[in-house]
This record gives C-alpha cells, sequence and structure tokens, in this order.
C-alpha cells in the first residue's frame, strides 16, 4: 500500500443524479465483517455523491450480512449460496443445486433492480451475483481487499470492468489495465483516534506511565492468540504490563479465570470490545490477527502490531497480509503453531524496546491509504453513469 493513489476523475460527481431517473447500485458480498463493513463504507460514501442513489446488497442467507445491512440502513437479497465444506462430502451434496439456485435468484434480482452498476467485495454472494450482472452487460466493479486475491475475484477479473485494490504488485493476479490502487474502506470512526486517549484510558482502566497491550482475535476470538496470551500472562503480570484482551465469546470465561487465579488487575478480558478506536488510541502495542481490514486500521491509526496470521484462512491469504507488511519493517509475524511458546517474548521484547516501537509505527504508517471508500465510490459513480448513457439491462 502507498499514500499516493491513482484518482479517478471527480470534478462533477458529487451531488449529482442521474440524467435518467436514480442511480442504482447493487453490492455483493459478505460472511465476515471484513466484507460487510467495507460494502457498507462504500455504500455510504456513493451516497454522500448521489444522496438519490438506491442501492440493493444481494448476501448470503443465514450469515451476518443479513442483519448487518439492514442495521445499517440498506435493503439486501439473500442468496442460497454455501461455500465449500472440507472434509465432509455429506454436506457438499446439495452444493451444486444451490450454486445454481443461486445463479437463478441473481438473474432476476438484476433484471427486477436494473442496476447501472454491480459492485462485489467477496464472499459466497459475490460471485453468482457479479456474474449475472456481467451476462446482463452490467458494469461491474470488484474490491479485492487482500494481498492474494481469492479464486472468485481472479475468475471475475477476466469480465469486470474496475478493480480496486488495497495493496502494490496486483496486477500479478489482475490485468494491468483495470487495477485501481485504492487501500481498504474502513470504519472512520474507528481510525480517527484525536482526543480520545484520556477516555479511553478510563474506560478500560488503564493507568498512565505503564505500557499497554492490545490483544483481538475478533469477535470470535482467535485461539492461537488466546493461548499464547495465556501461557505469558505470569511473565506480563511480572513486568508490568497493562493487557485490554479481547478474547471473543469461546475463550472468554476461561480467560476469565485465568487472569482471576493470578490476581492479575492490571489485564481486562473483555469478550468483545466495541470501542475499538478507544482501545487503538491507548495502546502502545497490538497484537492481532492479519485480516485485510484489522491490517488497514492497523496502518491508519500507526499503531506497532504483532501480527499471528489464521492458518486456515482462504489461500492462507492472512500470512500474504502479514508478509506484505513484515517484509517492509512495518509488523512483526509470529506463526499461530509458535504462539504459545514465542508471543509472550516477542511482546516483551518489542513493548519495553521505544526505538523498536518508533521504527514499526513510522513504517506502519507510511503504508496507510486515506478515503478508500471515496476514492471507490468515484469509480462507482463513474461506471455507473457511463451506463446510464446507454439502454436498461440486458439479458
Amino acid at each position: 500500500m502507498k499514500n499516493k493513489l491513482l484518482l479517478p476523475r471527480m470534478s462533477n460527481d458529487r451531488a449529482q443524479h442521474s440524467p435518467e431517473g436514480d442511480l442504482r447500485v447493487m453490492i455483493s458480498g459478505g460472511g465476515t465483517g471484513g466484507h460487510i463493513f467495507p460494502a457498507i463504507a462504500i455504500a455510504n460514501a456513493v451516497r454522500d455523491r448521489d444522496a438519490a442513489a438506491r442501492f440493493l446488497f444481494v448476501g448470503a442467507e443465514g450469515k451476518m450480512e443479513m442483519e448487518k445491512v439492514p442495521a445499517a440502513g440498506f435493503a439486501i437479497e439473500g442468496l442460497p449460496i454455501r461455500g465449500f465444506q472440507r472434509g465432509s462430502i455429506v454436506k457438499n451434496l446439495g452444493l451444486p443445486w444451490r450454486v445454481l439456485r443461486s445463479m437463478m435468484k441473481a438473474r432476476r434480482l438484476v433484471r427486477s433492480f436494473k442496476p447501472h452498476v454491480a459492485v462485489g467485495v467477496g464472499g459466497y454472494a459475490s460471485g453468482p451475483l457479479l456474474a449475472a450482472a456481467q451476462r446482463m452487460q452490467v458494469p461491474t466493479l470488484i474490491q479485492e481487499q487482500n494481498s492474494f486475491p481469492g479464486k472468485t475475484n481472479i475468475y471475475l477479473a477476466k469480465r469486470v470492468d474496475r478493480i480496486c485494490v488495497a495493496y502494490d504488485g496486483m496486477d500479478r493476479f489482475f490485468p494491468k489495465e483495470k487495477v485501481l490502487l485504492t487501500g481498504n474502506p474502513v470504519r472512520q470512526e474507528v481510525v480517527r483516534l484525536q482526543g480520545k486517549r484520556p477516555r479511553g484510558m478510563e474506560l478500560f482502566g488503564m493507568t498512565e506511565g505503564k505500557p499497554v497491550l492490545f490483544v483481538t482475535g475478533g469477535s470470535l476470538g482467535a485461539r492461537g492468540v488466546n493461548r499464547g496470551i495465556e501461557a505469558a500472562l505470569k511473565d506480563f503480570q511480572a513486568a508490568g504490563l497493562q493487557v485490554i484482551w479481547q478474547t471473543g465469546t469461546p475463550y472468554y470465561k476461561q480467560a476469565q479465570e485465568v487472569v482471576a487465579k493470578l490476581n492479575y488487575t492490571g489485564c481486562k478480558v473483555h469478550e468483545f470490545v466495541s470501542r475499538m478506536d478507544y482501545a487503538y488510541a491507548v495502546t502502545d502495542l497490538v497484537v492481532a490477527r492479519a485480516g485485510a481490514i484489522s491490517v488497514s486500521e492497523l496502518c491508519l491509526v500507526q499503531k506497532p502490531a504483532i501480527l499471528v496470521p489464521l492458518p486456515t484462512a482462504a489461500e492462507d491469504h492472512q500470512t500474504h497480509n502479514a508478509r506484505a507488511l513484515t517484509d517492509r519493517g512495518a509488523a512483526v509475524l509470529v506463526k499461530d503453531a509458535d504462539a504459545v511458546q514465542d508471543l509472550g517474548r516477542v511482546v516483551l521484547e518489542l513493548i519495553h524496546d521505544k526505538d523498536a516501537l518508533e521504527r514499526l509505527r513510522v513504517a506502519i504508517a507510511a503504508m496507510g491509504v486515506q478515503n478508500a471508500a471515496d476514492v471507490i465510490a468515484a469509480e462507482v459513480v463513474r461506471l455507473g453513469r457511463s451506463k446510464e448513457m446507454n439502454s436498461g439491462v440486458h439479458g
């Protein structure tokens, strides 16, 4: 990632309306917050440019987007699509039928909504929806969040009009003429830290003058990370380290019991941290997975980080994300399998080395990309308006 971007044309985009009616945008994808929150950020940025724009999200039935998207104020339709279940032949028996049904429903949705542009952000639903839109001559855009793309986006890229990426060198996977370096859309309230430290110190019960470690594995937690932190708690306590430990639901009670047994008052255990901005504002060092949005947030908040990639992530994309930083001296990588043995030691070596922390901070700050959602929205609007110059959806 770089700070310098190739900005699309924006001269008269903002606050205009479609000459043939409201701009209609379909956005597909989901499955995790790493797909959903960028999708919502893009939609909000498009709405900032065109207040009359209309949106229809398309997700996977039963996945979290079916709740998160309506909560953000957008309509959503679900497809019966599912991913391939490794190690279970029985669970995959109905997969071809689900794919066929999803393709048929995606085509019906495109016909009825008549979008001017379709956007894919990754996840099960993006494949059928964008494939249907492409076949019906709707301009399409994909937003690839990771440094190693998924197979669906590689397939879609052959016919897509624009590919917005978060990392340099993505023309290794995609046609160079279609690639636009934009960075990843993030929730702006999470990365705006100015003036929040005092409230964060109060909220988490931290004390000034002592180092603070923030451990986050996402809402579901990260077993390898949690086990590594648990193994190091005695050493952290002896070193006077303050810890904000987001465990996720599965590990929460166990972590509480361990911390209580040690009487480690400086370690605050949370099942889920809703105010990530306050946690970032008070911390000196972060331990996190290497999901695309987490990495993008860390770059923007300019926090030194130890990344522990999820080893089972598709195409091992979290390791690729982590190495995009570690190869530039912008983070430290600890393998999940080595977390119990090494994570605590690495934390203590770093958090007491102010020069090392500053080197990491400067390096990771250089990789942050601002205003990604706005840049992507400009491309969405441009493609949608180019569609308006032609007739409606074909099929």
